[in-house]
């Protein structure tokens, strides 16, 4: 058999290989998609405003950690990710949009998390927040 042919078919299997994983990985979570910080809705912005300053927040689970079992956001020790509740107008209850940030201690000595993340669908999904 000609070396550039089996070349070519394993070529072929790799890059398949890769999309099956790709593919795996967006239908379990693994993907993140972005939002800019000023396309969020008014209430995530305040949130957000709210987190750089520390609070002060509405409800008493705002900033508990948020344990990422869903496995949607990248992971990270525990402690690393909170939550924080996001006012749905209408809802009786907290509603299902969060603000989910990250960072290390020192970051949250900061009240600068090293990252943010926008689910409107109570977990199931997740935006990375671009400012």
């Amino acid at each position: 058999m000609n070396v550039s042919i089996r070349c070519g078919a394993v070529l072929r299997l790799f890059l398949a290989a890769c999309a099956a994983w790709f593919l795996a990985g967006a239908a379990h979570g693994y993907a993140v998609g972005e939002v800019e910080a000023a396309a969020l809705p008014r209430e995530a912005r305040g949130v957000l405003a709210a987190i750089r300053k520390g609070g002060p927040f509405a409800y008493a689970k705002d900033g508990t950690v948020f344990g990422n079992r869903e496995g949607i956001l990248p992971r990270k020790a525990r402690g690393y990710y909170r939550e924080y509740t996001v006012e749905t107008p209408g809802a009786r209850n907290r509603g299902a949009r969060r603000l989910v940030c990250g960072g290390e201690a020192r970051d949250w000595e900061r009240n600068a998390p090293a990252a943010c993340y926008y689910t409107d669908d109570h977990y199931a999904s997740f935006r990375r927040i671009r400012e």
